[in-house]
């Protein structure tokens, strides 16, 4: 696979859950993606940018290598990438928004949890080793870890390990083996990160524009512009009543003495009962509307 050394390079996953939901958000910030002429290379239309859809654990070696200049990944195999290999390490520019899970210790239902501790001398499978090292380490406890590359939820129930390390996002499927959720090991989502000590010179300005959208793409992400019409006299309970709002924008309203309009970005989830808890402070006319681009 050839890739042309005068383009911005971006590593993403080729299949797996992060996979489309990292195309589309290249796409939220304005890059034409087109498929290449094969499907590890795409292209950017409208940029200097080509995309190499990889696999995961490619994905840290070509950035941590300075092969890519970005990447997309995930917290938890970037983590474990990291506790594996000495040397230099991708650098995280900003946590995306998506993909989240965790990576958590869960024993049998039956068993009774006595913290951490209950560890010492005991078998855990996982398929993150190297994080799950570290947390024994930070914490004092000496157990045997065992590596699995699937399946590891019925490591118990096989008695090949006494407990599991692994990654829940509902824990459906913990239940469905008799298992819970007893320690999280490391909370995770996708991440951007960048070659240690950042792009080439070349490359530096088109980077910089890049993770400015995306910033603006994840502030927007279930951010509302909320407007509405308030007494002078009512400002400070309703700015406190609106969701992650910094001041808000306060116009006069034309013909009337008292009356004001109100105009906030909520940077958190607006309620029914956010709505109700304005117009029993004396909002009235109350509009929620979504942000489709955002500028940091």
């Amino acid at each position: 696979m050839s890739v042309p050394e005068n383009r911005l390079r971006i590593a993403v996953q080729k299949n797996g859950r992060l996979a489309e939901r990292s195309l589309d958000l290249m796409r939220e910030a304005g890059l034409r993606v087109m498929k290449g002429a094969n499907d590890l290379l795409y292209r950017i239309e409208n940029h200097p940018i080509d995309v190499l859809r990889v696999r995961d654990d490619d994905i840290t070696t070509f950035v941590a290598d300075g092969v890519c200049d970005l990447g997309v990944i995930g917290l938890n195999v970037l983590e474990e990438h990291a506790a594996r290999r000495n040397g230099p390490r991708p650098e995280v520019v900003m946590r995306l928004g998506f993909g989240r899970c965790a990576l958590k210790i869960a024993a049998p239902a039956e068993a009774t949890w006595q913290g951490p501790e209950a560890l010492a001398g005991r078998r855990i499978a996982t398929s993150y080793p190297g994080v799950l090292q570290s947390w024994l380490r930070e914490r004092n406890i000496e157990a045997e870890v065992v590596e699995l590359h699937g399946a590891v939820e019925v490591a118990p129930r096989l008695k090949v390990a006494h407990a599991i390390c692994d990654l829940v996002s509902t824990g459906a499927t913990l239940e469905a083996n008799g298992l819970k959720a007893v320690e999280t090991v490391l909370e995770s989502e996708a991440v951007l990160v960048r070659a240690p000590g950042g792009p080439p010179e070349a490359h530096q300005h088109l980077a910089d524009v890049l993770t400015d959208r995306l910033r603006g793409v994840v502030a927007a992400q279930g951010a509302k512009y909320i407007m509405l019409n308030a007494p002078r006299s009512s400002l400070d309970r309703i700015t406190r009543l609106l969701p992650g709002a910094g001041a808000p924008t306060i116009t006069p309203l034309a013909g009337a003495n008292d009356a004001v309009a109100v105009h906030a970005v909520c940077q958190e989830n607006v309620f029914w009962e956010t709505l109700e808890g304005l117009k029993g402070a004396g909002a009235s006319a109350i509009l929620v509307l979504p942000i489709e681009k955002m500028m940091m």
